[in-house]
């Protein structure tokens, strides 16, 4: 089983300095996922879903943090 670095796209998709170089990240990972075997490919979407999930659940729990100290 392959583990993917998602977060490695991801921090480098938020530090694009443009839309062009966000587009080719997002190729690369495109590509990447064309590459992989019918296997893989669902390893991949299983841990790509795990990433978003954990993902989404710290940013909600950042603004919360954030939200929460700007109402004191």
């Amino acid at each position: 089983m392959s583990e993917f670095n998602f977060k490695q796209f991801h921090i480098r998709s938020m530090n694009a300095s443009s839309a062009e170089e966000r587009a080719t990240i997002n190729q690369e990972l495109k590509n990447l996922y064309a590459s992989l075997s019918p296997e893989d490919q669902k390893e991949f979407n299983a841990q790509l879903q795990t990433f978003l999930v954990k993902e989404m659940g710290r940013l909600r729990s950042d603004y919360e943090a954030i939200k929460g100290g700007m109402q004191e």
